[in-house]
Protein backbone atom coordinates (compact mmCIF):
# COMPACT_ATOMS: atom_id res chain seq x y z
CA UNK A 1 0.00 0.00 0.00
CA UNK A 2 0.89 3.87 -1.27
CA UNK A 3 1.73 6.52 1.94
CA UNK A 4 -1.60 8.70 2.11
CA UNK A 5 -1.54 12.51 2.11
CA UNK A 6 -2.33 12.97 5.89
CA UNK A 7 -2.65 16.39 7.60
CA UNK A 8 0.41 17.47 9.18
CA UNK A 9 -1.61 17.66 12.57
CA UNK A 10 -3.25 13.94 12.08
CA UNK A 11 -1.09 11.27 14.71
CA UNK A 12 0.56 8.99 12.61
CA UNK A 13 -1.13 5.43 12.35
CA UNK A 14 -0.05 3.39 14.86
CA UNK A 15 1.78 -0.73 13.44
CA UNK A 16 1.31 -3.40 15.83
CA UNK A 17 2.26 -6.65 15.32
CA UNK A 18 1.04 -9.63 17.38
CA UNK A 19 3.05 -12.44 17.42
CA UNK A 20 1.41 -15.89 18.65
CA UNK A 21 3.29 -19.25 18.45
CA UNK A 22 2.02 -22.10 17.21
CA UNK A 23 1.19 -24.58 19.66
CA UNK A 24 4.21 -23.61 21.74
CA UNK A 25 4.84 -26.12 24.17
CA UNK A 26 4.20 -29.11 22.08
CA UNK A 27 6.06 -27.98 18.93
CA UNK A 28 9.23 -27.74 20.96
CA UNK A 29 8.45 -30.87 22.33
CA UNK A 30 8.38 -32.52 18.26
CA UNK A 31 11.54 -30.27 17.97
CA UNK A 32 13.84 -31.65 20.53
CA UNK A 33 12.05 -35.23 20.40
CA UNK A 34 11.54 -35.96 16.21
CA UNK A 35 9.96 -39.32 17.32
CA UNK A 36 6.46 -36.79 18.59
CA UNK A 37 6.63 -35.26 15.41
CA UNK A 38 3.23 -35.40 13.43
CA UNK A 39 1.93 -37.56 16.01
CA UNK A 40 -0.86 -36.11 18.68
CA UNK A 41 0.95 -35.03 21.13
CA UNK A 42 0.11 -33.64 24.67
CA UNK A 43 1.91 -31.87 27.42
CA UNK A 44 0.67 -31.69 30.82
CA UNK A 45 0.10 -33.81 33.83
CA UNK A 46 -0.64 -37.79 33.86
CA UNK A 47 -4.00 -38.93 32.42
CA UNK A 48 -4.19 -41.55 34.85
CA UNK A 49 -4.38 -39.03 37.89
CA UNK A 50 -6.02 -35.76 38.32
CA UNK A 51 -3.72 -33.94 35.09
CA UNK A 52 -4.88 -31.19 33.13
CA UNK A 53 -3.57 -30.13 29.54
CA UNK A 54 -0.93 -27.84 29.27
CA UNK A 55 -0.86 -27.40 25.88
CA UNK A 56 -1.41 -29.92 22.58
CA UNK A 57 -0.09 -30.28 19.41
CA UNK A 58 -1.90 -29.71 16.28
CA UNK A 59 -2.00 -33.04 15.46
CA UNK A 60 -4.40 -33.64 18.83
CA UNK A 61 -6.10 -30.81 18.82
CA UNK A 62 -8.47 -32.86 15.75
CA UNK A 63 -9.76 -34.67 18.35
CA UNK A 64 -11.02 -32.03 20.27
CA UNK A 65 -8.06 -31.66 23.05
CA UNK A 66 -7.59 -28.56 24.30
CA UNK A 67 -5.53 -26.66 27.08
CA UNK A 68 -7.08 -26.75 30.65
CA UNK A 69 -8.84 -30.04 29.99
CA UNK A 70 -8.55 -33.16 32.34
CA UNK A 71 -5.67 -35.18 31.22
CA UNK A 72 -8.37 -38.00 31.72
CA UNK A 73 -10.68 -36.49 29.16
CA UNK A 74 -8.11 -36.22 26.76
CA UNK A 75 -6.59 -39.54 26.71
CA UNK A 76 -10.20 -40.86 26.02
CA UNK A 77 -11.02 -38.40 23.01
CA UNK A 78 -7.50 -39.90 21.95
CA UNK A 79 -6.25 -43.39 23.27
CA UNK A 80 -3.24 -43.48 21.31
CA UNK A 81 -2.03 -39.78 22.48
CA UNK A 82 1.63 -39.46 24.04
CA UNK A 83 1.88 -37.22 26.96
CA UNK A 84 5.20 -35.72 28.15
CA UNK A 85 5.50 -33.51 31.36
CA UNK A 86 6.06 -29.71 30.71
CA UNK A 87 9.39 -28.69 30.59
CA UNK A 88 9.13 -24.78 31.82
CA UNK A 89 12.89 -24.41 31.82
CA UNK A 90 13.75 -25.00 28.22
CA UNK A 91 10.66 -22.98 27.30
CA UNK A 92 11.47 -20.19 29.23
CA UNK A 93 14.97 -20.23 27.04
CA UNK A 94 13.15 -20.68 23.72
CA UNK A 95 10.65 -17.67 24.90
CA UNK A 96 13.77 -15.02 25.55
CA UNK A 97 15.33 -16.09 22.61
CA UNK A 98 12.65 -15.58 20.57
CA UNK A 99 12.15 -12.05 22.35
CA UNK A 100 15.68 -11.26 21.49
CA UNK A 101 14.74 -11.50 17.72
CA UNK A 102 11.67 -9.06 18.78
CA UNK A 103 14.24 -6.53 20.20
CA UNK A 104 16.37 -5.93 17.26
CA UNK A 105 13.12 -4.51 15.39
CA UNK A 106 11.90 -2.68 18.19
CA UNK A 107 12.03 -1.88 22.48
CA UNK A 108 8.31 -1.37 22.26
CA UNK A 109 7.88 -5.30 23.44
CA UNK A 110 4.83 -6.39 25.41
CA UNK A 111 4.89 -9.95 26.45
CA UNK A 112 1.35 -11.35 27.50
CA UNK A 113 2.88 -14.91 28.05
CA UNK A 114 6.04 -16.98 27.17
CA UNK A 115 4.58 -17.80 23.79
CA UNK A 116 2.68 -14.08 22.56
CA UNK A 117 3.44 -10.56 22.16
CA UNK A 118 3.01 -7.31 21.38
CA UNK A 119 5.27 -5.20 19.50
CA UNK A 120 5.21 -1.59 18.23
CA UNK A 121 6.71 -0.85 14.94
CA UNK A 122 5.47 2.41 14.11
CA UNK A 123 9.18 3.49 14.59
CA UNK A 124 11.93 0.52 14.29
CA UNK A 125 15.02 0.08 14.62
CA UNK A 126 14.95 -1.18 11.19
CA UNK A 127 13.92 2.21 10.10
CA UNK A 128 11.43 -0.32 7.67
CA UNK A 129 7.46 1.81 6.93
CA UNK A 130 6.14 -1.75 6.33
CA UNK A 131 4.67 -3.76 9.39
CA UNK A 132 4.01 -6.36 7.45
CA UNK A 133 7.61 -7.09 5.60
CA UNK A 134 8.67 -6.69 9.53
CA UNK A 135 5.95 -9.38 10.74
CA UNK A 136 7.23 -11.26 7.65
CA UNK A 137 11.17 -11.03 8.55
CA UNK A 138 10.42 -11.97 12.24
CA UNK A 139 8.56 -15.30 11.16
CA UNK A 140 11.42 -16.27 9.33
CA UNK A 141 14.13 -15.70 11.75
CA UNK A 142 12.01 -17.81 14.52
CA UNK A 143 11.67 -20.14 12.27
CA UNK A 144 15.57 -20.53 11.21
CA UNK A 145 16.72 -19.70 14.97
CA UNK A 146 14.36 -21.91 16.82
CA UNK A 147 12.62 -24.09 14.28
CA UNK A 148 9.18 -23.10 15.18
CA UNK A 149 6.48 -21.55 13.43
CA UNK A 150 4.58 -18.55 14.68
CA UNK A 151 2.01 -16.59 13.37
CA UNK A 152 1.24 -12.97 13.32
CA UNK A 153 -1.54 -10.75 13.04
CA UNK A 154 -0.60 -6.64 12.02
CA UNK A 155 -2.74 -3.83 12.72
CA UNK A 156 -3.32 -0.33 13.57
CA UNK A 157 -4.01 -1.24 17.53
CA UNK A 158 -3.73 -4.04 19.30
CA UNK A 159 -7.42 -5.88 19.30
CA UNK A 160 -7.18 -5.58 15.51
CA UNK A 161 -3.49 -7.18 15.40
CA UNK A 162 -4.68 -10.26 18.26
CA UNK A 163 -7.39 -11.11 16.12
CA UNK A 164 -5.79 -11.52 13.19
CA UNK A 165 -2.53 -13.40 14.59
CA UNK A 166 -5.33 -16.12 14.58
CA UNK A 167 -7.15 -16.06 11.47
CA UNK A 168 -4.63 -18.09 9.51
CA UNK A 169 -2.86 -20.60 12.05
CA UNK A 170 -0.50 -22.32 12.23
CA UNK A 171 2.29 -20.33 10.50
CA UNK A 172 0.16 -17.58 9.42
CA UNK A 173 0.48 -13.45 8.50
CA UNK A 174 -2.53 -11.55 8.33
CA UNK A 175 -3.00 -7.99 8.14
CA UNK A 176 -6.22 -6.14 8.93
CA UNK A 177 -6.13 -2.18 7.07
CA UNK A 178 -7.84 0.96 8.49
CA UNK A 179 -9.70 0.48 5.18
CA UNK A 180 -10.84 -3.16 6.06
CA UNK A 181 -11.62 -2.80 9.59
CA UNK A 182 -15.15 -1.96 9.66
CA UNK A 183 -16.23 -4.19 7.28
CA UNK A 184 -14.04 -6.90 8.86
CA UNK A 185 -15.57 -6.28 12.88
CA UNK A 186 -19.04 -6.34 11.44
CA UNK A 187 -18.85 -9.55 10.18
CA UNK A 188 -17.14 -10.83 12.94
CA UNK A 189 -19.31 -13.76 15.10
CA UNK A 190 -19.47 -12.32 18.88
CA UNK A 191 -17.78 -15.23 20.32
CA UNK A 192 -14.24 -14.52 18.04
CA UNK A 193 -13.68 -11.12 19.64
CA UNK A 194 -10.44 -11.21 21.44
CA UNK A 195 -11.74 -10.14 25.13
CA UNK A 196 -15.55 -11.58 24.95
CA UNK A 197 -15.56 -15.14 27.42
CA UNK A 198 -17.58 -17.82 27.20
CA UNK A 199 -20.43 -15.91 29.77
CA UNK A 200 -20.21 -12.88 28.05
CA UNK A 201 -20.43 -14.61 24.46
CA UNK A 202 -23.60 -16.17 25.96
CA UNK A 203 -25.30 -13.31 27.46
CA UNK A 204 -24.44 -11.29 24.18
CA UNK A 205 -26.47 -14.16 22.28
CA UNK A 206 -29.38 -13.90 24.55
CA UNK A 207 -30.10 -10.57 23.86
CA UNK A 208 -29.46 -10.56 19.76
CA UNK A 209 -26.05 -9.66 19.30
CA UNK A 210 -24.43 -12.39 17.16
CA UNK A 211 -21.61 -10.19 15.02
CA UNK A 212 -19.35 -7.10 15.52
CA UNK A 213 -22.47 -5.60 13.24
CA UNK A 214 -25.47 -6.25 16.03
CA UNK A 215 -22.97 -4.85 18.64
CA UNK A 216 -22.15 -1.44 17.06
CA UNK A 217 -26.19 -0.96 16.83
CA UNK A 218 -26.54 -0.53 20.71
CA UNK A 219 -25.49 2.52 22.17
CA UNK A 220 -22.77 2.98 25.44
CA UNK A 221 -24.88 3.40 27.97
CA UNK A 222 -26.73 0.58 27.25
CA UNK A 223 -23.96 -1.75 27.32
CA UNK A 224 -22.96 -0.29 30.48
CA UNK A 225 -26.02 -1.14 32.08
CA UNK A 226 -26.09 -4.99 31.02
CA UNK A 227 -22.06 -5.24 30.96
CA UNK A 228 -21.12 -2.73 33.56
CA UNK A 229 -17.85 -1.36 32.87
CA UNK A 230 -16.76 -3.18 30.55
CA UNK A 231 -19.43 -2.37 27.99
CA UNK A 232 -17.15 1.31 27.50
CA UNK A 233 -14.86 -1.36 25.83
CA UNK A 234 -16.92 -3.36 23.53
CA UNK A 235 -19.08 0.39 22.53
CA UNK A 236 -14.98 1.01 21.38
CA UNK A 237 -14.21 -2.48 19.78
CA UNK A 238 -17.51 -2.81 17.67
CA UNK A 239 -16.04 0.44 16.41
CA UNK A 240 -12.20 -0.80 16.28
CA UNK A 241 -11.76 1.64 18.27
CA UNK A 242 -8.34 0.94 20.60
CA UNK A 243 -6.07 3.38 21.96
CA UNK A 244 -4.26 0.91 24.34
CA UNK A 245 -0.28 1.49 24.34
CA UNK A 246 2.26 -1.19 23.68
CA UNK A 247 3.65 -1.53 27.09
CA UNK A 248 6.99 -2.83 27.80
CA UNK A 249 7.32 -4.05 31.04
CA UNK A 250 10.78 -4.85 32.11
CA UNK A 251 14.35 -3.17 31.13
CA UNK A 252 16.00 -5.35 29.24
CA UNK A 253 19.28 -6.88 30.96
CA UNK A 254 21.26 -8.63 28.11
CA UNK A 255 21.44 -8.58 24.19
CA UNK A 256 22.51 -12.24 23.25
CA UNK A 257 21.56 -14.64 20.41
CA UNK A 258 21.90 -18.62 20.31
CA UNK A 259 21.00 -21.24 17.60
CA UNK A 260 20.15 -24.73 17.39
CA UNK A 261 21.71 -26.78 14.78
CA UNK A 262 20.26 -29.18 12.33
CA UNK A 263 22.50 -31.45 12.86
CA UNK A 264 25.04 -32.15 16.29
CA UNK A 265 28.30 -30.76 15.83
CA UNK A 266 31.91 -31.10 17.42
CA UNK A 267 34.53 -29.52 14.81
CA UNK A 268 35.91 -26.98 16.94
CA UNK A 269 36.87 -24.97 13.55
CA UNK A 270 33.67 -24.72 12.55
CA UNK A 271 32.35 -23.97 15.90
CA UNK A 272 34.95 -21.26 16.56
CA UNK A 273 34.42 -19.56 13.11
CA UNK A 274 30.23 -19.76 14.31
CA UNK A 275 31.05 -17.97 16.92
CA UNK A 276 32.72 -15.21 15.14
CA UNK A 277 29.74 -14.97 13.03
CA UNK A 278 27.77 -15.10 16.36
CA UNK A 279 29.99 -12.29 18.18
CA UNK A 280 28.99 -10.00 14.69
CA UNK A 281 25.59 -9.82 15.13
CA UNK A 282 25.33 -9.19 18.82
CA UNK A 283 27.69 -6.32 18.48
CA UNK A 284 25.36 -4.68 15.51
CA UNK A 285 22.23 -5.15 17.69
CA UNK A 286 24.38 -3.67 20.13
CA UNK A 287 25.21 -0.69 18.66
CA UNK A 288 22.02 -0.09 16.79
CA UNK A 289 20.74 0.34 20.60
CA UNK A 290 23.93 2.52 21.79
CA UNK A 291 25.10 -0.30 24.58
CA UNK A 292 27.74 -1.89 26.07
CA UNK A 293 28.04 -4.66 28.67
CA UNK A 294 30.34 -5.91 30.95
CA UNK A 295 29.63 -10.25 31.17
CA UNK A 296 30.14 -11.97 28.31
CA UNK A 297 28.10 -15.52 28.50
CA UNK A 298 28.69 -18.33 26.46
CA UNK A 299 25.85 -21.32 26.50
CA UNK A 300 26.37 -24.35 24.85
CA UNK A 301 23.85 -27.29 24.78
CA UNK A 302 25.01 -31.07 24.17
CA UNK A 303 23.80 -34.17 22.36
CA UNK A 304 22.27 -35.15 25.43
CA UNK A 305 20.28 -31.91 25.86
CA UNK A 306 22.57 -31.18 29.22
CA UNK A 307 23.00 -27.32 28.90
CA UNK A 308 26.26 -25.57 30.35
CA UNK A 309 27.09 -22.10 30.57
CA UNK A 310 30.32 -20.36 31.44
CA UNK A 311 30.60 -16.30 32.10
CA UNK A 312 33.19 -13.66 32.61
CA UNK A 313 33.06 -10.08 33.33
CA UNK A 314 35.28 -7.31 32.13
CA UNK A 315 36.32 -4.41 33.76
CA UNK A 316 35.07 -2.14 31.63
CA UNK A 317 32.10 -2.01 29.10
CA UNK A 318 32.43 -3.35 25.17
CA UNK A 319 30.48 -3.72 22.03
CA UNK A 320 33.36 -4.61 20.24
CA UNK A 321 32.89 -8.23 18.26
CA UNK A 322 37.12 -9.32 18.79
CA UNK A 323 36.60 -9.01 22.18
CA UNK A 324 32.94 -10.39 22.44
CA UNK A 325 34.59 -13.50 20.48
CA UNK A 326 37.73 -13.68 22.25
CA UNK A 327 35.81 -13.72 25.78
CA UNK A 328 33.53 -16.76 24.38
CA UNK A 329 36.24 -18.92 22.45
CA UNK A 330 37.90 -18.57 26.01
CA UNK A 331 35.10 -19.96 27.84
CA UNK A 332 34.55 -22.57 25.39
CA UNK A 333 37.42 -24.07 26.50
CA UNK A 334 36.09 -24.47 30.35
CA UNK A 335 33.15 -26.51 28.14
CA UNK A 336 33.47 -29.96 26.66
CA UNK A 337 32.14 -29.13 23.30
CA UNK A 338 34.40 -30.55 20.97
CA UNK A 339 35.31 -33.96 22.86
CA UNK A 340 31.24 -33.90 23.07
CA UNK A 341 28.97 -32.84 20.45
CA UNK A 342 26.61 -29.97 20.55
CA UNK A 343 23.35 -29.34 19.09
CA UNK A 344 23.27 -25.04 20.45
CA UNK A 345 25.38 -22.29 21.12
CA UNK A 346 24.83 -19.06 21.73
CA UNK A 347 26.47 -15.89 23.12
CA UNK A 348 24.69 -12.93 25.22
CA UNK A 349 26.15 -9.82 27.20
CA UNK A 350 25.03 -8.47 30.32
CA UNK A 351 25.66 -5.56 32.50
CA UNK A 352 24.45 -3.41 30.19
CA UNK A 353 24.94 0.32 30.76
CA UNK A 354 22.35 2.19 30.56
CA UNK A 355 23.06 5.52 31.67
CA UNK A 356 26.53 6.44 29.57
CA UNK A 357 25.20 6.08 25.60
CA UNK A 358 23.64 2.70 26.61
CA UNK A 359 20.39 3.93 27.39
CA UNK A 360 17.60 0.90 26.65
CA UNK A 361 13.88 1.29 27.09
CA UNK A 362 11.72 -0.83 28.89
CA UNK A 363 11.02 -4.33 27.91
CA UNK A 364 9.82 -7.77 28.50
CA UNK A 365 10.10 -12.26 30.43
CA UNK A 366 -0.08 -1.38 13.41
CA UNK A 367 -3.74 5.51 7.34
CA UNK A 368 -1.99 1.78 7.32
CA UNK A 369 -2.26 4.11 3.70
CA UNK A 370 0.99 3.83 4.76
CA UNK A 371 2.80 0.82 3.71
CA UNK A 372 1.83 -2.07 5.86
Amino acid sequence: MHKSFNSKNDPPVRKIIHVDMDAFYASVEQRDHPEYKNKPLVVGGSPQGRGVVAAASYEARKFGIHSAMPASRAIKLCPSAIFVKPRFDVYKEVSHQIREIFFDYTDLVEPLSLDEAYLDVTENLKQNPSATLIAREIKKRVKQETGLTASAGVASNKFLAKIASDLDKPDGLSVITPEEAEEFIEKLPIGDFYGVGKATQKKMLTLGIKTGSDLKTWDEIDLVKQFGKSGHHYYRIARGIDNRQVKPNRIRKSIGKERTFSEDISDLEWIENFLDELSVKIAESMKKLDATGKTITLKARYKNFETVTRSSTLHHFTNDPNEITKIAKMLLKETETGAREVRLLGISVSSLNLTEGGVIGEQLEIPFREVL
